[in-house]
């Protein structure tokens, strides 16, 4: 919902702020001010959906005209209440403290606005003053944007930590609120130094400020670097893809029931076919699958199979390269559920997570034939390498590295909150999911461990170096447990999510 076309207004364009000059204190507002989106409704029905359902969603959805409408002709405060009520209400704070942090953060972050985040970070001290909840753009204004303090709409919460929908204090901060709570925030008119804002109820509280300055709506205007940004984002949760403006929402809600049916017709029909037959029927379902450098031959009778490592994107990445390969591989899983490994159509082995044991149970599966290993341990959707694990070094010399890429343009098929069984079918719901698998020249023996006399973490720190030069990702030392923690509030192993589940 776009605000009214702006009146002449007291304060200079945000242009106009001399590019060099540097500021002790500055209070900005958020949506179209220092982000390019002046409507915080995709955020509220991201809320609506990770935190609660996609029925709560819908609901949201099917209430815009009605805020469209009390936006224009009531008031600004009326819609934002009604967006929270039915946002919120009845949802557990701790799950919308995590959705925010988990899948807001990532659509937030790819909006901010060039104009006004140059005179943000080039102020001292930094506050954001907005009528959103706190409790939606507290992380990302914290740790994305280097804010020091949110001043928000505070939400009121019952007994059992759930939103009851209502508002606590100020109720909306808009219009006159926003400025009494600047001026209590900063003891007093005329101590910040810049102010900045979009719209009418942004003058308030810009006119206690030393300078204001206005952030005019723009169609061509930039979204910064991720680079320039406090922290870039490397772990995001959540399954859309792209943030659901009103006309992106209506579609994926219009394509929910067909993509749903396709998604079964493509894993149910390809699932008794030969992995060398399924090659030519992805594309006849509208999987565009790419493969590229030559796939090694099987391994010859009594010599042992081929270890392919490879990066984690989905949990598909090993049925893709056995199809790639034209033929079946094994391979080892840890966060994956019973029913999901007795549907795979390749061999799948559970990890146990004791070393010797995992160690042992790897070598027999490579006497029989090749086997599949993510390194990982888990997915990154973003152009990064997580550490990879040394343990398959110690294994074999018979390493071939994989590197694997995927595209989806409406849903992820990859998740830390939600249901892992749905992964796959949610990746094969996209209109024309991509997989690229790219086979590399098996490593050298000088690079291997027994006949190279390598350590297994050089052999690791190689692989993941190489994967990294052929797709153009940035490696890290980020773990499994890194990511759960972000994005789960939890260390990331199963009785760890499951007990996170139970008490949520």
């Amino acid at each position: 919902m776009a605000p009214p076309p702006p009146s002449p207004s007291p304060f200079p364009s945000i242009t106009q702020c001399d590019p060099k000059k540097r500021f002790g204190s500055v209070a900005a507002d958020l949506d179209g001010t220092l982000l390019i989106s002046s409507s915080s409704f995709p955020y509220f029905l991201l809320i609506a959906v990770e935190a609660g359902s996609l029925l709560r969603g819908l609901l949201l959805l099917l209430s815009l005209p009605f805020l469209i409408l009390s936006y224009l002709f009531v008031s600004e405060s009326l819609t934002i209440q009604c967006m929270i009520f039915i946002s919120f209400k009845g949802l557990k704070l701790r799950d919308i403290e995590l959705a925010a942090r988990a899948v807001l953060m990532k659509h937030y972050a790819s909006d901010v606005r060039a104009e006004s985040y140059g005179v943000w970070e080039r102020s001292e001290r930094k506050v954001i003053v907005t009528a959103n909840p706190r409790v939606m753009v507290e992380a990302f204004a914290k740790e994305v944007l280097g804010a020091d303090k949110v001043l928000g709409t505070e939400i009121e919460v019952d007994g059992k930590g759930r939103a009851t929908g209502r508002l606590r204090g100020r109720g909306v901060l808009v219009w006159g609120k926003k400025r009494e709570a600047v001026v209590e925030e900063f003891g007093g008119e005329g101590v910040v130094d810049v102010g900045i804002g979009d719209r009418r109820s942004d003058h308030g509280f810009m006119s206690v400020c030393k300078e204001g300055y206005m952030v005019h709506k723009d169609k061509d205007a930039k979204p910064v670097p991720q680079d320039r940004l406090k922290n870039r984002i490397i772990f995001h949760d959540g399954r859309l893809v792209q943030r659901p403006d009103p006309m992106n929402a209506i579609l994926t809600y219009l394509w929910l029931p067909f993509g749903f049916i396709l998604s079964i017709i493509r894993v149910y029909f390809n699932l008794p076919l030969p992995e060398r037959i399924v090659r030519y029927t992805y594309p006849m379902l509208g999987i565009n699958l790419v493969i590229r450098g030559k796939p090694p031959p099987p391994p010859s009778a009594g010599s042992p199979g081929n270890l392919y490592i490879c990066n984690h994107r989905t949990a598909l990445d090993p049925i893709v390269i056995a199809i790639a390969l034209g033929r079946k591989v094994s391979c080892v899983t840890y966060s994956v559920s019973k029913l999901s490994r007795l549907l795979s159509p390749i061999p799948a082995v559970a990890l146990t997570r004791d070393r010797a044991a995992d160690a042992a149970m790897i070598s027999s599966i490579l006497q029989k034939g090749d086997l599949v290993i993510c390194p990982e341990g888990t997915t990154c959707r973003e152009p990064f390498l997580l550490r990879f694990s040394a343990l398959f070094a110690e294994l074999s010399d018979r390493i071939v590295p994989v590197a694997v890429n995927c595209r989806q343009n409406m849903f992820y098929g990859t998740t830390v909150r939600g249901v892992k069984f749905w992964d796959a079918y949610f990746f094969f719901m996209n209109p024309r999911p991509t997989y690229e698998i790219t086979f590399l020249d098996r490593l050298p023996e000088s690079m291997t461990v027994k006949a190279g006399g390598k350590s297994s973490i050089e052999v690791a720190n190689y692989v993941q170096k190489v994967l990294s030069g052929v797709l153009g990702f940035e490696c890290t030392q980020l773990t499994r447990k890194d990511k759960y923690m972000l994005l789960g509030g939890n260390d990331g192993k199963v009785e760890s999510i499951h007990a996170a589940k139970k008490s949520s």
